[in-house]
């Protein structure tokens, strides 16, 4: 049996809690203050940037975000992106595990205002919020990274490729 399954099954087997909350609290620190989904659509002259990797992007994401990688993240293309450290930046991934880790490293080069999208883009579908393909057309697809990350999915197309 898969040994995300089984730590899935006793870390979460209590009915008691969030189970996403659980999951974030497990994974990550915290060190990258969250933006919950229905606050991130109030931050004005922010940028979205998508730590999720290019297959990841490519089927779905948020309008007008950036696809910076979490394997592939350069920090040089987000300085020349985003210039201005004072500028409110919001990372996500699929849940907001990898989005914490590009941000700390945002953090560590200056960034003042940079926020981890709680849920991430999953959080995002499950609110029922638009995401675009790669040619800018809304779609139901959403990369689900792996078939033990994709259960936290539960709204949309999910997709694997």
């Amino acid at each position: 049996m898969n040994i995300l399954l089984i730590l899935v099954s006793l870390f979460f087997g209590s009915s008691d809690g969030d189970p996403l909350k659980k999951l974030l609290k497990h994974y990550n620190t915290e060190s990258v203050p969250y933006v919950y989904v229905d606050q991130v659509e109030t931050f004005t002259n922010s940028h979205l940037l998508d730590s999720r990797e290019t297959r990841e992007f490519e089927v779905s994401h948020l309008r007008d975000a950036v696809c910076v990688g979490y394997d592939s993240f350069n920090l040089e293309t987000v300085l020349n992106l985003i210039p201005n450290k004072q500028d409110t930046v919001i990372v996500y991934c699929s849940l907001g595990i990898r989005s914490e880790d590009v941000g700390e490293k945002l953090q560590e080069a200056g960034y003042s205002h940079v926020y981890n999208m709680y849920g991430g883009i999953f959080e995002w579908k499950n609110k029922d919020k638009v995401v675009y393909n790669s040619t800018g057309i809304p779609t139901e697809e959403v990369h689900a990274f792996t078939k033990d990350w994709g259960q936290w999915l539960h709204r949309g197309i999910k997709v694997y490729k």
